[in-house]
């Protein structure tokens, strides 16, 4: 019984998009993520300006936090 539940929670990450994965908090791949993001996406842009002003202010955790905000909101 063990081994099927372990091969279910395998098989269903193997099945996940590599998009849906959550990307660490790095200046490269905020420019990414801000470069990807469609127009109609409000939430995860308003998110990614106040990441890049933290950033810009030298406030890497709060613009990490900020960062994730908007990934989250543009999965949705």
């Amino acid at each position: 019984m063990r081994i099927l539940i372990a091969a279910a929670m395998l098989s269903t990450l193997a099945f996940t998009p590599a998009s849906a994965m959550m990307m660490k908090c790095t200046s490269d791949n905020m420019a990414k993520s801000t470069a990807m993001m469609a127009p109609g996406q409000t939430g995860a842009n308003k998110e990614m300006a106040m990441a890049n002003t933290e950033m810009s202010n030298g406030k890497m955790k709060s613009a990490c936090m900020h960062y994730m905000k908007a990934q989250k909101a543009a999965m949705k």
